[in-house]
């Protein structure tokens, strides 16, 4: 086997390895993202042009912490994830932004989130499922591969 097969091996490794000693934390998380008063409220608020839609960069802060935990040697998030939360974890602005202008102005906070939420379910999900990285790969585990620079 070469050297670049088992450095990739190892993170792979190391990332499933972070994954199980935080997957209590990680599954708590899930289960108060995932809650009908946080997940479907908060979508159902960008719909309704509430101000509690604003909410999403706090829950997507708290996820990010723990995707930055689990991180294999403290790897960056890619950059793809990075310009996703570069426009989608803003504050709340004093005022509602113009109907018209409501998508342009909160649409980024929802795509953050549910990217966000995607790799927090994607690390309980093979958190639990898999004893050892695998060599072929399944999609969701791949993501998380990706999320973190490895593949």
């Amino acid at each position: 086997m070469d050297n670049s097969y088992l450095a990739a091996k190892q993170r792979d490794q190391q990332l499933l390895a972070n994954i199980k000693a935080r997957l209590p934390a990680l599954e708590n998380l899930l289960e108060e993202v995932n809650a009908p008063e946080t997940y479907e409220d908060r979508i159902y608020r960008f719909y309704y042009h509430s101000f509690k839609v604003y909410e999403l960069p706090g829950l997507t802060q708290e996820i990010l912490k723990l995707l930055r935990a689990i991180a294999p040697e403290g790897r960056p998030f890619c950059q793809e994830f990075q310009e996703i939360l570069a426009t989608g974890t803003t504050e709340k602005p004093d005022v509602l932004p113009e109907p018209h202008h409501w998508s342009h102005h909160t649409r980024p906070l929802v795509e953050a989130f549910l990217h966000a939420k995607f790799f927090l379910e994607m690390a309980v999900k093979y958190g639990n499922e898999l004893a050892e990285a695998p060599d072929r790969l399944p999609f969701g585990w791949a993501a998380l591969l990706c999320l973190y620079g490895i593949r």
